[in-house]
């Protein structure tokens, strides 16, 4: 399968050495036997037709999807373009982006940071799932998506995060908040590199330990796997 990745930021200062791209986080997480091509989004790279791959994954970013930057908007008109035509998958920024390019809403949270090892409760079995009931993976955001847009469905979520996994049938498109593609090495370092700016040293250790707990990042991975291969 070829997967585009639509690579919409990368981790800060030396994590990026450190731990590589996020595009290769992704990479990892999605294993061999697929041919990657990596869009840098933020320098106004983006496919010229959808069908030049078989589907695409969105990033993570550190940019909001409502910052006035010049490759939001460009972003959103290629999602539009590729609805329903190419399966799409978009993780916490891909989310978000996703889910206002489709019609609905994302704001900055005042309920904060949701930072660590995140868990949701799934409400509805898709077939690309299996039976869990219960998902924990790593998380970093304080945006969130707050209106659904038309057509979507909510898979997974909390009470901190009520639209935590969302499916959209009609576009052949999935979106999580949380971060499947993040070890817990690379989400602890990030915490670190945000300690005492955007966390707390309280919340900072309270996010810490909480990703020495299992997580569910291979069931994730399987997940998104099944999805591509049944949607494309």
């Amino acid at each position: 399968m070829k997967i585009g990745l639509l690579e919409t930021g990368e981790p800060p200062g030396d994590l990026l050495e450190k731990y590589g791209s996020y595009s290769a986080m992704f990479e990892a997480l999605l294993g061999d036997g697929h041919v990657y091509r990596v869009y840098d989004v933020q320098k106004g790279e983006l496919p010229s037709d959808p069908a030049e791959n078989d589907a695409y994954v969105v990033t993570g970013s550190a940019a909001g999807v409502y910052d006035p930057l010049p490759w939001i908007e460009p972003l959103k008109s290629f999602l539009r373009d590729a609805k329903g035509a190419t399966p799409l998958v978009g993780v916490c920024f891909g989310h978000q982006i996703m889910a206002e390019a489709f019609g609905g809403k994302v704001e900055k949270s005042d309920k904060g940071w949701g930072v660590g090892l995140q868990a949701y409760e799934v409400a509805e079995h898709a077939p690309w799932m299996d039976g869990a009931r219960h998902v924990s993976v790593p998380g970093s955001h304080q945006d969130q998506v707050v209106e659904l847009a038309p057509g979507a469905r909510v898979l997974a979520g909390s009470a901190f995060t009520p639209y935590g996994v969302l499916a959209y049938d009609d576009a052949k498109a999935i979106s999580m908040q949380f971060h499947p593609e993040f070890t817990p090495a690379y989400a602890k370092a990030l915490i670190e590199a945000r300690r005492g700016t955007r966390f707390t040293d309280e919340q900072a250790d309270a996010a810490i330990a909480s990703l020495g707990a299992d997580n569910d990042r291979d069931r994730l991975a399987s997940w998104i796997s099944r999805f591509l291969e049944q949607a494309t």
